[in-house]
This record gives C-alpha cells, structure tokens and sequence, in this order.
C-alpha cells in the first residue's frame, strides 16, 4: 500500500535531539525564568551578529515596542514603515501613540526604498524614526536608507525578524552579518517557529548603544531598576552607611512584563548554534528553486535580488502573473493544497488593513498594488529535502495550466 507524501506547509521549525536536552536541562535545573540561559542566549547572539549589546524578549512583536520605545518615538511623532510587512512593523508605532507613514516599496522585492522612504517623508510633518524590513531574510538599499536618515536625524529600527543569519558583503571591506549596527540603531529579530532560528515564541532587539540597551532591559522588566548606580531616590534607596538596601529596586518609568525565560533562551541558544546550518540550507533550497523554476520565466518569477547580500531565505517567494494566465491566486493555492503543498501570501499590505484605511484613508502605492497582485510563497525550510524542491516545483507547474 502506498503512503501519500507528507504535507509540505510554507515554513516549520526544525527542532533536533539536542535542542530538546537543552530545555529539559533548564527544566530539571533551578531557574524556569530569570536564570543564566537568558544571559547566555544574549551572549550568543551578539557573537553571532557583532553587535554590542543584545536584549532578548518573549517575541519579536514585544522586540519592536521596546525599540520604539527606547527610541523616544511618542505621541505626535510620525514613523515611516513600508506598506509590505506583517502588521507587527506598524503597529509599535501605534503602541506609543505615533502615526505611520506608508511607504511604498519595490515592486519586484517588496522592498522599502531610500526613494519612496524620502516620498514618504515629504508627506507631512517631521519624521522620528524609519523601520525598514528586511524582506524575506535581505535588504534593499538599506546604506542609502541609513545615510537618508542620518541626513534627517531619524532613528533606524531595522525590521530583521525574516534575517536572521543573512550576510552582506559589497566589497572594499563592507560586510557583515545582519543585526551588527552597521546601518541601524536598533536591529528587531523574531524566533517564531516558523523563522530560522526557533524558541518557540521569542524575540530580541541587537543595538551597538549601551544606554539603549540598558533602557530595553529596564522596560522589558516592568520599568524595574535594581542597580545602586541608577538609584534616584536616594533616601529611600540607601543605608546610613551609604550602600544600597538589599532588597531596594525602582520603577521610574511605565514597562511590561515582555521578559523572555530560560526555557526558551535554552532552546533558542542551542538553535543559534546551528544558525550557519540552518541559513545555508535555506540558500541552498533556494538555488535549487531558482534552477527548477528558469524554465516557467514567462509565468513567474522569483523575487529580485539585492547584490551583494547573502539571505537567509526566510521565505521563498515567486511573482506569478495570475491576471495574464487567467488564473486567480485562489485556484493556484487550492490546486497547490491538492497535492500537499502548502503556500502563503506575505503579506496583505498593512495600509489596506481595516484599522489603518479608517484612520489613514485610501493610499496611492502602486509598487504596493504590483508586489501584492503576484506574489506567492512556496515551502521553504531547513528540514526539507532537495527532491521536495522538485515536488513543490512539479505541482506548481501543473497548477498554473489553464
């Protein structure tokens, strides 16, 4: 009797036998949270990015608020963020009482650019930070983006929750890892199963800033400070001796309990291990897509590329020309289901949200309008196998047939 094939979703984690002792380590040890896997965890992904400092949280949705927060963006700000992004992007802005400022982005990449970003800007009052997304798992013209915003004097929150583990090198001695700071004040990651690197849920924001970095600390921890060093009240905080009250702490601005705990640093910090692995199977699946999929050049392809950068494919996404096959993008994906395989739409564009259409209105965006028209992801993970590629590329291929 022969067995169906297994169902090939979009993305989904990989998780090996080491990753399971490394939880249950914490879960026989004495910390669940507040323990040493949260430092840990910290200390691998700075090794991994270069940067500075490193602030991990319980998902990347709580990584961009503590960003914006640390940031100043407040009330009366205005940020710009592309139209092309999980609604994540956009709403940290709204958390902290600021407006948003679509931004159109490239319609071969769905990228933000520097040119529509300074679009963007030139719609209304000042602008206090960008957030450009790094789609996918790569950038776009992300130094131009950066000097844009040096030249202005916003904050660049780098949206690196499809990247981590993605590479640049654009020659004379320009390269580096994404989350390094080179471009950004704050670099956002997402440990989401379905990402590169998995903690189930999780989240951490990098920043080459100590004083950023000490105030997301601060915030993820309810606005806590417990250093004798950052004490105010100093009747209060101090024995007649002059050291610190043992048990003395202080909350001098509103936080959230976004703390990340040590069930899933472990996890995320044996996963970090595999990250070169893990990225360089998903660039290997995705040339082995680019090649299978040359020949249906008249009925797809895949997303543009950025030279010089080396993704992580988060996702492998291809533009299909639905309108000019006759094909509507709900009979490719219920045909692609038939066969077992999964696919996805990344993303609805965020402007075109209820929420965001009723308090902004109706947007001009046609780079927005082009990338949305087409585009399709297909399965893209690390516990794939080559001939799946040709699987997914077959059924595919069979579903856009009139």
């Amino acid at each position: 009797m022969s067995l169906e094939p297994p169902f090939l979703p979009y993305g989904r984690h990989l998780i090996e036998d080491d990753d399971v002792a490394a939880v249950t380590s914490v879960m026989r040890g004495e910390a669940l949270t507040g323990g040493p896997a949260v430092a840990a965890f910290e200390a691998g992904l700075r090794e991994v990015t270069g940067a500075r400092h490193a602030v991990v949280c319980g998902n990347g949705t709580e990584a961009l608020h503590l960003a914006a927060l640390a940031a100043g963006v407040g009330p009366g700000d205005r940020v710009i963020c592309p139209a092309i992004t999980f609604l994540a992007t956009a709403n940290c802005a709204r958390y902290v009482g600021a407006e948003v400022v679509f931004a159109d982005v490239d319609p071969d990449t769905g990228l933000i650019t520097a040119e529509t970003a300074a679009a963007a800007a030139r719609a209304g009052g000042p602008v206090k930070a960008v957030l450009p997304v790094d789609f996918a798992g790569q950038f776009g013209d992300l130094p131009e983006l950066s000097a844009l915003a040096r030249e202005n004097g916003w904050a660049v929150i780098e949206d690196s929750c499809h990247a981590a583990g993605s590479r640049y090198d654009f020659g004379d001695g320009v390269q580096g890892t994404v989350g390094d700071g080179r471009w950004s004040d704050f670099t956002v990651f997402s440990f989401h199963p379905v990402k590169t690197v998995a903690m189930g849920e999780g989240g951490a924001v990098t920043t080459n800033d100590a004083a950023l970095a000490a105030r997301m600390a601060s915030l993820r921890n309810h606005g806590t400070v417990r250093t004798a060093d950052g004490f105010t009240e100093t009747a209060q905080a101090f024995a007649p001796d002059g050291s610190a009250h043992p048990w003395y702490y202080e909350m001098q601005e509103l936080g959230f309990n976004y703390r990340a705990c040590d069930l899933q640093c472990a996890l995320g910090l044996s996963q970090l291990a595999k990250l070169k692995r893990f990225a360089a199977r998903r660039r290997r699946l995705a040339a082995l897509y680019d090649e299978r999929l040359a020949p249906l050049a008249a009925k797809l392809r895949p997303l543009g590329r950025t030279p010089g950068v080396q993704a992580a494919w988060h996702l492998y996404a291809v533009l299909i020309e639905f309108e000019a096959l006759g094909l509507s993008r709900d009979t490719v994906m219920n045909r692609l289901r038939a066969e077992g395989i999964g696919s996805q739409v990344h993303y609805i564009p965020v402007p075109w949200q209820p929420y965001y259409r009723r308090r902004y209105g109706e947007l001009a965006l046609p780079g927005t309008e082009r990338y949305y028209a087409r585009t399709l992801s297909l399965p893209l993970y690390p516990g794939m196998a080559d001939g799946d590629v040709e699987r997914v590329a077959a059924a595919l291929e069979k579903a856009l047939e009139p």
